[in-house]
């Protein structure tokens, strides 16, 4: 048996700052894996630009042309994280037998990638990396995650806790990922959706080597609403029950206010009243706006717009 042609797909927006200090990081794991006999010669990292307003993928190109191992796509405007990385999937899966993604932080142990491979050898088409614990996260930050994966978890969504998008799959995982036509993508859960035989690998997660974050407060609740949305339909349901619950309060308070306008014990009062307006009101304008969410999902699913578009290549930059 041949040794597998491994691609690294790494993900980048915005990160002049961080390329040059992890970029040896990774050629280092790639050679190692190489030199132990683990993956062949011609495997490949390959940087994604998510395009990036900076010089990321004019550093991208200076790797292609200095290292034979690296080479580099860009995505023709900034489509977002999981965009990027479905792209470097893609475009690598003709190429390879196994893809490991991974964040171009360094935060990320690389070293995890040894124990992904091995378990890939043993016969696993999945292997997610996990977290083992989260104690360089603030309390904030590691209480709204722990709270995400929990949520996710409640509404149907099949993924695995403490896992981002640190992971390796099969070629044949890919072949199978492609025919997912999605426009709204969330990676995380959408590769157990996939199936075949998984695992994951633990390790630490560190701090970020460089620069500051891009994925701001803001953007990780759109992704968990999104991750939520596009995998389940049970705040639908939870709406329908919510419906059904208030209507038959509302049946019940009817029967008592006839009942009590019969006993001649009714009083005019404006404060009961606003508080049923307003309770009736919130809770119609949160379910329109569930609702409106999905139908904008399936708006965009019917157009069939491409899900990532490359305007360039290292292979055709030079």
């Amino acid at each position: 048996m041949k040794n597998p042609i491994l691609y690294v797909i790494i993900p980048c927006y915005n990160e002049e700052e961080i390329l040059n200090v992890t970029c040896p990081i990774f050629l280092d794991e790639l050679n190692s894996l190489i030199n132990k006999g683990k993956i062949s010669s011609d495997s490949r990292i390959m940087y994604i630009d998510d395009g990036s307003k900076d010089s990321t993928w004019e550093i991208i190109k200076s790797f292609s042309r200095k290292y034979d191992h690296i080479i580099g796509i860009s995505q023709s405007k900034n489509r977002g994280h999981q965009s990027a990385v479905l792209a470097g999937l893609m475009e690598a899966k003709e190429k390879c037998d196994i893809a490991i993604s991974i964040d171009c932080d360094g935060q990320d142990d690389v070293s995890a990638m040894d124990k992904m491979v091995d378990v890939y050898l043993d016969g696993c088409d999945v292997v997610y990396g996990v977290r083992s614990n989260r104690e360089t996260d603030s309390f904030f930050k590691r209480f709204t995650a722990q709270a995400f994966y929990k949520l996710l978890n409640i509404m149907g969504a099949e993924v695995i806790y403490n896992h981002a998008d640190y992971r390796l799959l099969s070629k044949r995982v890919l072949d199978e990922l492609g025919k997912y036509e999605e426009v709204n993508l969330y990676l995380r859960g959408l590769i157990p959706l996939v199936g075949f035989k998984s695992t994951s690998v633990y390790y630490e997660r560190h701090e970020r080597m460089a620069g500051h974050t891009h994925y701001p407060i803001s953007k990780m609740l759109g992704l968990a609403f999104d991750g939520i949305t596009s995998l389940s339909i049970k705040p639908i349901r939870i709406i329908t029950g919510l419906g059904l619950f208030v209507s038959l309060c509302s049946f019940i308070l009817i029967i008592w206010i006839i009942a009590r306008y019969f006993m001649g014990a009714t009083v005019a009062g404006w404060a009961s009243m606003s508080v049923i307006i307003c309770f009736m009101g919130g809770i119609q304008l949160i379910s329109l706006g569930v609702i409106g969410e999905y139908i904008g999902k399936t708006y965009l699913e019917t157009k069939h717009r491409p899900r990532y578009i490359i305007s360039e290549r290292t292979d055709d930059a030079g």
